[in-house]
């Protein structure tokens, strides 16, 4: 496993396990006991998913001890504000059946999340989280918080593949001194993810998937990843991405992919900011 160390000194592993969107409690805790059992040992959840309790129960029956482990989880809209997410936190922590977490993001850049964040630092200051972050915050409203915040954000989660590398937002930061980690990695398959020619010229000259490709690509970029699946031999594939290393002039013919918008919506739309807020009502 590589690393990355974050602006507070903890280490976070480059790869991890996404759970989102697997919401049937007993095929999470089978899919994070699998995963588990392939070798991850960071586990991206969300009060969102409606899956942390089986995400704690996998852990607790792995037998392997709490420490080992970097679990994240999100303060979600509906919880924003310094009082409701005081209450979302600790509700999250006893779903867990954990006394901290590694690292706690806020969800989205909607609400009352300024009072969210003052929560998350109270709560740092205290030891009852190791990191705090955000999630889905464009450079515009990261730079925002992070001028007005106590303490810097450690993480920003964002939508980063290889068809949307975030090149600008990175930069910033980078600046910032916060680091980057993928949602959807795989772009969930859009435009034709996994049958991408560049991709699979490349990966076939390393002995590798079009999948564990892309995956290299963005670790060697400084992007945490979390892929997700629910199958094991997947979980296998995409943990093997450490026994090679993408040459410069693969990197760069990677890069070229890069179309600099989303594959699913933009923060910046009202549609899509409508639809999201109104999922807090």
């Amino acid at each position: 496993m590589e690393y990355t160390t974050l602006n507070n000194g903890i280490k976070m592993p480059m790869l991890g396990y996404g759970v989102y969107q697997i919401p049937d409690a007993e095929e999470c805790e089978r899919c994070v006991l699998d995963a588990i059992e392939v070798g991850y040992r960071s586990i991206d959840t969300a009060q969102a998913y409606g899956n942390e309790e089986a995400v704690g129960k996998a852990i607790k029956k792995s037998g392997i001890p709490r420490e080992e482990f970097f679990i994240t989880t999100k303060v979600w809209i509906s919880n924003a504000g310094y009082e409701k997410a005081k209450a979302s936190i600790e509700e999250s922590l006893e779903k867990l059946d954990m006394d901290y977490l590694d690292l706690l993001l806020i969800h989205q850049p909607f609400n009352d999340y300024y009072g969210t964040y003052r929560a998350m630092e109270e709560m740092y200051k205290e030891g009852g989280l190791r990191a705090i972050g955000v999630s889905n915050f464009y450079p515009d409203r990261f730079i925002d918080l992070s001028h007005f915040c106590e303490i810097q954000p450690m993480v920003n989660q964002v939508e980063t593949h290889v068809f949307n590398q975030q090149k600008q937002a990175r930069e910033i930061m980078k600046k910032y001194n916060t680091q980057i980690e993928a949602w959807g990695p795989f772009a969930e398959g859009k435009n034709d993810y996994f049958t991408n020619e560049t991709l699979v010229e490349v990966g076939k000259k390393y002995g590798k998937s079009s999948a564990q490709t892309a995956l290299r690509f963005l670790i060697q970029s400084g992007v945490v990843v979390i892929p997700k699946s629910t199958h094991k031999n997947r979980m296998e594939e995409n943990f093997n991405i450490f026994d090679f290393t993408l040459d410069d002039e693969d990197m760069a013919k990677i890069a070229a992919l890069d179309k600099s918008e989303s594959s699913f919506f933009s923060h910046y739309d009202p549609d899509t900011v409508e639809m999201l807020t109104s999922l807090a009502r």
